[in-house]
């Protein structure tokens, strides 16, 4: 008996330390937009799925409003940012910040609601006031588009605010109009029916302008030396975004219970049709370095109206192992 004791101590002991024992995942602290927002759209699901879990990490989403965000990222408070637009992340390289954009979560979408009825166009906006997070892409993307369509944005009266205060403003009709993009333009529209939407013409524009009707726009970015540091767990978080987004997918009503918690049964049936339908939110989880050609059209964009002074570097574009 005690041969046998022995025998298994000294197997016990050739064995590796991680097949004795689960390893502890990995943390990781990663900032977001506060909700309404795309970049807390996966999050609520990663968490409660557990898929940051499953997959080796132990994940800590912190939210923030978009200044604070920009701020936080750029400083290297944080080393990974889970509301990256292309770009944020092209001007912050551009201006000595290095930074790389590792994947794709969705794809440009925004729109203007309105109600008044004196506003039928982008140009009848010139003079008047409009409430938008102008800390954000969404915004300096829609500035692009609508300079495509003859509007003078240098006339908007642009009134700055957080995301989560734009619903408020339309809905208390405080500014003449609202730029805002998903999933906070399906929630007002939910407690909101009747609001006007200004075409802004995406598709059109944006082919005309590319040939392509792709348009990267907001996913998870890292500093370079960070990425360069921990190659091993960029294809875990890559794979818990993923996980999420073919869970949300497939799940759309249960989905959307966890990323609109506090919401109505309106709100959230609203959600899980915005999910179903995916032409407004574009989710769409992709390595950056699938979608390298797209990004950089979205970078010319952003030359074309003077908010990148230059090419961002190709190291903002991540290569993934093995691509």
């Amino acid at each position: 008996m005690n041969r046998v004791f022995a025998i298994l101590v000294c197997i016990g002991a050739l064995l590796p330390a991680g097949a004795s024992h689960a390893q502890a995942p990995e943390p990781l602290s990663i900032v977001i937009f506060g909700p309404p927002s795309l970049g807390a759209f996966l999050p609520p699901v990663i968490k409660a799925q557990k898929l940051d879990e499953k997959n080796g990490l132990a994940i800590k989403f912190e939210e923030r409003t978009p200044d604070a965000y920009t701020a936080q990222f750029n400083s290297g408070e944080f080393q990974l940012g889970g509301s990256a637009s292309l770009l944020t992340v092209g001007l912050a390289d551009i201006r000595g910040v290095k930074v790389t954009y590792l994947f794709n979560l969705f794809d440009f979408w925004g729109a203007v609601v309105t109600s008044r009825p004196d506003v039928k166009t982008l140009k009848d906006l010139e003079g008047k006031d409009v409430a938008a997070a102008k800390g954000t892409t969404n915004w300096v993307m829609f500035d692009w588009f609508a300079r495509q369509l003859g509007a003078d944005t240098a006339k908007f009266s642009v009134i700055n605010t957080a995301t989560p205060g734009l619903i408020g403003y339309a809905l208390a009709d405080r500014a003449a109009a609202v730029q805002l993009w998903e999933p906070a333009y399906t929630t007002l529209l939910s407690k909101k029916s009747d609001m006007k939407t200004i075409d802004i013409a995406i598709a059109d524009s944006w082919k005309k302008f590319t040939g392509s009707r792709n348009i990267p726009y907001l996913g998870v970015a890292a500093h370079v030396a960070w990425a360069e540091k921990n190659q091993k767990l960029i294809p875990k978080l890559y794979a818990a975004y993923k996980e999420a987004s073919e869970w949300v997918t497939a799940h759309p009503d249960d989905a959307s219970k966890l990323i609109l918690p506090k919401g109505t049964p309106d709100d959230q049936k609203a959600i899980a049709e915005l999910i179903r339908a995916n032409d407004r939110l574009g989710m769409n989880v992709q390595w950056a370095s699938d979608v390298a050609k797209e990004i950089n059209l979205v970078y010319a964009a952003g030359k074309s109206i003077a908010f990148l002074p230059a090419d961002p570097a190709a190291s903002t574009i991540y290569r993934a192992p093995g691509k």
